[in-house]
């Protein structure tokens, strides 16, 4: 499979994407022609990940001294003691701002090394190798870092874009069906609000995609992603205003987590799956989404077996808190919960535009449970 590139621009940095299929062995020669200064390379990999491939990652590097940090990927990792830890190793090691830090993982690696990137003398290179579905198609574009506090998810981290992403998708054959799953989650939140064609194209591919893991409708989905979220972070980068809109279902899924206290009870690709589903059904209590597109959404997830049965997760009694850590989400200016809902399929709302009170979610989530 050929290897394609596109190019993210933004107001701090312009940077590629390389993807393909088997291109992993082709990072060293990438890193010689992109970032040619570098000496030092500290690689920060899950300690899941197939011998094979790190053996791959770590020939490719031969030419660079080179160290490897495994650390085991959850949520409760992704914290300020984690990354203490790994800061004060590369201080150890003296990487100097020229030398480079690749992330070889899913989201959490992702979040937790470009937010060391971000810290580490103000700013050392930075290589992102997305290693699930979820990753290559959200978690490692964009340039969000970010740990986990007692608070909730995510509400500490900076803004830090990568020297550039390679995405081989070969990486996803050894991921389990639940991670495929998760991932799926992210390609479909980009269809659901900003591209009624490409979800469409999802209704028609996706179980091919998900469950045979077909190399190109991979590609294509997660090149699809990717063009989707690069148009959204090149015109608002900080997410001041539009980039809100990547956030569909997050609100929600950011809840479920914590009410699970970030637990592997519910991954964060599931919990979007349900985030996505609830603001679809209340984008319809509120008169906003036609039942024709609900009822769309709906078939779609029971077509592909998706989680969007809040009562098989959670209980009556766990509203109140899902809605604690719903009301500590960033996007929050006020005492209301900021959500982004949908007008129709492939358009959301406008950031800012709807804003629920506790009380009004409350009598929401319960209608859940009859």
């Amino acid at each position: 499979m050929k290897s394609t590139k596109i190019i993210i621009k933004t107001k701090s940095k312009i940077y590629p994407i390389y993807f393909g299929d088997k291109i992993l062995g082709s990072i060293g020669r990438i890193i010689k022609k992109k970032i040619p200064n570098i000496k030092k390379i500290v690689i920060i990999a899950d300690n899941k990940i197939p011998p094979f491939f790190l053996k791959k990652l770590i020939f490719s590097l031969k030419k660079y001294n080179t160290k490897i940090y495994k650390i085991t990927a959850n949520e409760k990792s992704k914290s300020f003691k984690t990354a203490n830890k790994l800061i004060e190793r590369i201080l150890k090691d003296n990487l100097n701002r020229s030398d480079c830090i690749i992330s070889f993982g899913g989201g959490v690696v992702s979040d937790l090394s470009s937010f060391i990137s971000s810290l580490v003398k103000r700013g050392i290179k930075f290589v992102n190798i997305p290693t699930t579905l979820l990753a290559q198609v959200d978690a490692s574009i964009g340039g969000k870092t970010g740990v986990n506090s007692f608070q909730g998810k995510n509400l500490i981290g900076t803004f830090y874009q990568p020297d550039f992403i390679l995405i081989d998708t070969s990486l996803l054959k050894s991921l389990p069906q639940r991670e495929m799953i998760c991932g799926y989650g992210e390609i479909l939140k980009h269809s659901l609000i900003l591209d009624k064609k490409f979800f469409f194209w999802l209704n028609k591919n996706a179980k091919k995609m998900i469950y045979k893991k077909n190399k190109i409708l991979l590609k294509y989905a997660i090149i699809k992603s990717c063009k989707i979220k690069s148009l959204v972070i090149n015109k608002d980068e900080k997410e001041k205003d539009l980039r809100m809109l990547l956030n569909f279902g997050h609100t929600f899924a950011h809840g479920f987590e914590g009410a699970r206290n970030f637990s592997k009870k519910i991954s964060h690709g599931e919990a979007v799956l349900l985030g996505m589903i609830m603001a679809s059904k209340l984008s319809f209590d509120k008169k906003i989404l036609p039942l024709q597109h609900l009822n769309l959404i709906k078939n779609h997830y029971i077509k592909l077996n998706l989680p969007m049965n809040i009562k098989r997760k959670f209980k009556k009694n766990e509203i109140n808190k899902i809605l604690n850590f719903m009301k500590k989400d960033k996007k929050n200016i006020d005492k209301k919960i900021n959500l982004i809902l949908l007008k129709k399929i492939g358009m959301a709302t406008k950031p800012n535009n709807y804003k629920v009170n506790e009380n009004e979610l409350k009598k929401f989530f319960l209608k859940e449970f009859v």
